[in-house]
This record gives structure tokens, sequence and C-alpha cells, in this order.
């Protein structure tokens, strides 16, 4: 879906193009300056959008975890270790339980990065929120973390 959404802009931007370049507009420069600039507007907030959210990628290492978004990174978040309390394994996320596909908050819910059905990681956090997340081998990912944050927890003092 997110590959005809991604089509769909670079349509719009084509189109604005093209009116741009070679355009027979009689309805006079303003109007035309409006539909190059709204299609080419929409055609690259349609594609970034989609474009950004075809796939996630979690990285762990040793003080924070980070995720990022699509091809270029962005929208990108990191989150110190020390802010995790918990990492809990979601085998079924779907877009509805976050209202839509993306980047994502509800008061009640907290944070998520949704980018398909299925399984997704559940980070516990400091200040009593969550953050969520969709990502392939969720159920390894939050394997890694609680290791990571069993090693930074100082042990008992003697």
């Amino acid at each position: 879906m997110q590959w005809l959404l991604a089509c769909t802009g670079a349509a719009c931007l084509a189109l604005g193009i093209e009116l741009a370049v070679d355009s027979a507009w009689t309805s006079g420069e303003a109007a035309l300056v409006m539909a190059v600039v709204g299609c080419i507007a929409a055609g690259l907030l349609v594609l970034f959008g989609t474009l950004a959210f075809v796939h996630v990628a979690v990285r762990v290492d040793d003080d924070c975890l980070e995720v990022r978004c699509g091809h270029m990174g962005l929208p990108r978040r990191r989150i110190p270790l020390s802010n995790i309390t918990g990492a809990d394994f979601a085998p079924w996320v779907t877009p509805r339980q976050w209202g839509g596909w993306g980047y994502r908050w509800l008061p009640d819910k907290g944070t998520a990065v949704v980018v398909r059905r299925g399984e997704g990681l559940i980070l516990r956090l400091g200040d009593g929120h969550t953050f969520t997340v969709t990502v392939d081998n969720a159920e390894a990912a939050v394997l890694v973390i609680r290791r990571r944050l069993k090693a930074a927890t100082p042990g008992p003092a003697h």
C-alpha cells in the first residue's frame, strides 16, 4: 500500500513539474503558480511521508536505543537506556490500535512508530509512558534490550 502512495506522490510531483515547464494555462499566472506549487507540495509531502515509513530500524548500543525510520533515517528518536525501565514483546500490533500508520501519539497509550501490522516491541519508560515500535524480530530485540538493561544496572553494594 505504501508503494502505491509513493507512486501517487511522485505523480503529483511530476504533474507540478509538467505544469511549470509546458503549460497552456489560460486562467492567469496566479492560478498556474498555485497549481504548480500545490502539486509539488502535495507530491513531496506524500512521497516523503510514505518513504519515511517504509521500514524502521532499531539499534541498541551500550547507552541508548535508537529508532530510525525510512531510508533517510528520519524521523529519528534516541532513548537513553537509563530512561527505559522495561521492554515487552507484543505479538500483534495494528495501525488501528494507534489511529493509523506512522509516528503516532495517544495520551492514554504513549508513542508508537507503526509501519505495518505484526510483532512489535514495547518500551516502558521512566516517566510512565510507553514507546511501541513495529519491527521484525521484535522478540529478539526485547531480549537484547533486557540484557543491556541488566548489564547497565549496577549490582547491590556490599
